[in-house]
């Protein structure tokens, strides 16, 4: 279809929420026919714009039952601004629901092929078989068994921009992957073949732009440099690294735990930072080994250190690693299925700390056995099957790291926003915050969240809104004021 020219402001979470508001009941069964799946790069994807080929995957959520994005790195974003599609907006369903379907993305158009040959498959090698024969250029967004199962803590992989083309950016939050797996969809592969980065009207203004703008990041303290994973000891200070199904807001295993574990493996180990798309300055990915000197994962992300980890009292990074490289595979969301795991433990139906007993079960939740299916449908779903009161989330989905009692505002956008208990719609880490600053900074920060996430540019990037409209006039050739971009 044609894109509305007055949606041309939209992209990403902005432009999925736009379609799911025009053409999604709110009613409907979110693993049934009348939801719809949005896969929506952000305004500024495809162009030479730093860090800025993020992708949006949007639709109604089986957990939250309202209306979710989930953000992800990874090439398909940049592929498919490149190749002029906005979006990819599947519906209905398909009356075989043990059909698998891939789509394919090409320059000479789009067309839906059979996958029945990838049914089943983990994600690396579902991506291995799929990239085997394309271009070298070419990318691909797939889903894991536990989508393929309907289960509602499914994420949705992308491909990352190295030769390998990793399956390790995931658009985890909100159970998205069992969406796509309602749709029968396994894949979608996206070849931009020679295809150029899009052209801004001022191309003049738009590269003076981007050498101020990259040299300003740059230069300033690079907050995310060893990447997200170098949080922990703040976080450990400010009782906001939960142990023990939040029993406690700090672990007594966060030395092990700490990032700063993972950087100093590098020398002895191999892997090191790299950057997770085509164009990223920001470089917080981390390529993580094995004692061995065998690839993992990449990457070992604070939340999942955290949900995996520390609140399952699981003590080393490399533990949680084995666990973190079996959610990309399975394709599960590392938050929901650590929270899962901490209720089960909680509960008393794994010991504490158990990380052998954890990889064994993740391996189950691929076979759909009955506790397999409960841990992969997230924790409320556990909390239910073990009849266990304590679970700790917000609107059916588990609340991420950044714990809502020591930082009350972030607690104000869990329970406000439709994204439900998720710290990419507006984190606030200020626990001295006065009780009456809690909903402007909430509200302020969830507004400034949607315009990132619609832009395509990365949240650690901190684009302002001005940043951000700046950035569009150029590419449009047009003012475009602050009240555009709030609108």
């Amino acid at each position: 279809r044609p894109f509305p020219d007055e949606w041309k402001l939209l992209g990403g979470r902005g432009l999925s929420a736009k379609i799911l508001l025009q053409d999604c009941d709110p009613g409907c069964d979110p693993l049934g026919p009348d939801n719809v799946l949005v896969m929506a790069p952000g305004v500024l994807s495809g162009t030479t714009a730093p860090t800025s080929g993020r992708i949006s995957i949007g639709g109604k959520s089986p957990l939250t039952g309202g209306i979710k994005e989930a953000n992800a790195g990874g090439n398909p974003g940049q592929h498919l601004m490149k190749l002029g599609y906005r979006a990819i907006v599947v519906t209905g369903q398909p009356a075989d629901a043990d059909k698998r379907y891939g789509l394919r993305v090409e320059e000479g158009g789009v067309k839906v092929v059979p996958a029945d040959e990838y049914k089943g498959m983990w994600n690396y090698a579902c991506c291995d078989k799929l990239l085997a024969s394309e271009s070298k250029n070419a990318s691909a967004i797939t889903i894991g068994p536990a989508g393929e199962l309907r289960l509602t803590g499914a994420s949705v992989a992308c491909t990352d921009q190295d030769k390998e083309r990793r399956p390790a950016r995931h658009a985890a939050r909100g159970g998205l992957g069992a969406v796509m797996g309602s749709k029968g969809l396994k894949y979608v592969l996206v070849d931009p073949g020679k295809t150029k980065t899009r052209q801004p009207a001022d191309s003049k203004g738009f590269n003076a732009k981007n050498k101020e703008y990259s040299s300003a990041y740059l230069d300033g303290p690079q907050m995310f440099k060893t990447g997200t994973s170098s949080v922990v000891p703040v976080a450990n200070m400010l009782n906001t690294f939960p142990y023990k199904n939040r029993t406690e807001g700090q672990s007594p295993d966060a030395a092990t735990l700490d990032g700063a574990r993972i950087v100093e493996s590098f020398e002895e180990r191999g892997g090191g930072m790299h950057n997770c798309m085509t164009g990223c300055i920001v470089r917080c990915s981390n390529i993580v080994h094995d004692p061995d000197g065998n690839y993992k994962t990449s990457a070992l992300e604070f939340e999942t250190l955290t949900l995996l980890g520390a609140s399952c009292a699981i003590k080393t990074f490399d533990e949680v690693a084995e666990l973190d490289r079996l959610c990309d595979e399975v394709g599960l969301d590392t938050i929901e299925t650590g929270a899962a795991i901490a209720i089960l433990m909680d509960s008393g139906g794994m010991e504490w700390g158990d990380s052998a007993a954890a990889i064994d079960l993740l391996k189950e939740i691929a076979e759909g056995t009955e506790l397999g299916r409960a841990i992969g449908n997230g924790a409320v779903a556990t909390g239910k099957f073990r009849k266990h009161k304590r679970v700790p989330h917000a609107r059916g989905q588990a609340i991420p790291a950044w714990d809502p009692r020591p930082l009350k505002a972030t607690g104000v956008t869990y329970c406000t926003s439709s994204m439900g208990a998720d710290h990419t719609a507006g984190l606030i880490v200020n626990p001295g915050m006065q009780a009456d600053q809690f909903a402007q900074a909430s509200q302020e920060v969830q507004l400034i969240n949607a315009v990132c996430d619609s832009s395509g540019f990365c949240q650690f990037l901190q684009p302002t809104l001005d940043d951000i409209r700046i950035y569009y006039g150029l590419m449009y050739g047009e003012e475009i004021s602050r009240e555009q971009i709030a609108d």
